[in-house]
């Protein structure tokens, strides 16, 4: 399957769009921090026409019919549709108080519009379409310390979301942990009877998955959730297919850790780029974040059990032509004393895996 792109922006939800939409904004849950707002007449499209550069919302001549917008059909069991074109806020994020469209109501709204657009998915201001729904994969071995705390932060995003965590094999009570959860509104627990590996845990919770994006969560605490906005904001509006959360690019702070850890990661970036002809520069990330059409097309062809996942997946959006970014990020590493799990053999498996799905699928 290619990645595909339309220029028409009512093809991505449907013939007929709502007129209302959806803000939510950080520190307030998905019903706190909603406001219903009449949609403007006319929205500029967002769409690839399939030319030219995709930063402006158009593809190369090579992506030129092989990329596809974000497919934001109702997910089961939710007949609303919804519009993620840009908007314009109608109240005042501070006081609540209507601003007015003529006047000096209409510069502020214009001056704080073009602010949000700029700097909206990094406060966690973020226009979502009615009925759009995340699913945050979260592959769980031996995290009894964090697992509570990580679902948390993943709780507290306000995005409408569901949360699909896949214990893979754990000894430590983290088993006990998320059995207690089953038949938690918005949850989805799986369990493997043996420890598989992270790329088999994935599998899983991809075949369960209903999101019309999909994003890969660590069950540490090395990734922080507050992210999430950021990550998702390129494909909800139209850019992209794909997005990595990069501990390579400026986002926040990073704890000071492992040397030869950073050289390795390096050495293993560059490496897949030269094979998949990318210029990304952190492959490893936990982070990486898809249209939920597009993975599941591709999860069938996954076969790497542990973390060769990451090399597997990106070779294989690259051999699609999908529009990816990166999208800066903060980053908590811990050491192996704190439960650090990756191992110089993976190092050497990342190395096979980039020779391996440089050719074959």
């Amino acid at each position: 399957m290619f990645c595909q792109s339309t220029n028409d922006s009512h093809s991505i939800l449907g013939d007929e769009p709502l007129k209302s939409e959806t803000l939510f904004t950080a520190g307030d849950s998905a019903s706190e921090g909603e406001q219903t707002r009449k949609r403007p007449e006319e929205y500029p499209s967002t769409m690839a026409d399939g030319t030219g550069d995709p930063a402006s919302g158009n593809l190369s001549p090579q992506q030129e019919g092989d990329s596809k917008g974000l497919d934001l059909a109702p997910v089961a069991g939710d007949s609303s549709q919804g519009w993620p074109g840009k908007s314009f806020p109608e109240v005042c994020p501070l006081c609540g108080s209507r601003i007015s469209s003529e006047g000096p109501g209409g510069e502020f709204r214009s001056r704080m519009s073009l602010f949000l657009q700029k700097f909206g998915p990094a406060i966690g201001w973020i226009d979502l379409p009615s009925g759009f729904l995340l699913s945050v994969i979260i592959p769980v071995y031996n995290e009894q310390v964090t697992i509570r705390e990580l679902v948390s932060r993943v709780e507290a995003v306000p995005i409408p979301k569901e949360i699909i965590l896949v214990d893979d094999g754990s000894t430590d009570g983290t088993r006990q942990i998320l059995e207690g959860w089953r038949g938690r509104p918005g949850f989805q627990i799986l369990f493997h009877e043996m420890n598989r590996g992270k790329g088999a845990a994935i599998r899983s919770g991809l075949a369960v998955s209903r999101g019309h994006v999909v994003l890969i969560q660590d069950a540490d605490l090395e990734y922080d959730p507050v992210h999430y906005p950021e990550l998702i904001y390129p494909i909800v509006r139209g850019v992209a297919d794909v997005v990595y959360g990069s501990r390579f690019l400026p986002g926040g702070p990073h704890r000071v850790l492992y040397f030869w850890h950073a050289v390795a990661n390096g050495i293993i970036t560059t490496l897949s780029n030269m094979f998949t002809d990318l210029n990304l520069t952190d492959v490893e990330t936990c982070y990486k974040v898809f249209r939920g059409d597009l993975i599941r097309s591709i999860a069938p062809t996954l076969r790497e059990e542990g973390f060769g996942f990451e090399i597997e997946v990106t070779a294989k959006v690259a051999r699609r032509r999908c529009r990816i970014y990166e999208v800066g990020i903060s980053y908590f590493g811990r050491t192996y004393a704190e439960g650090k799990k990756i191992r110089l053999r993976d190092a050497f498996h990342a190395v096979w895996c980039i020779l391996r799905y440089w050719r074959w699928d």
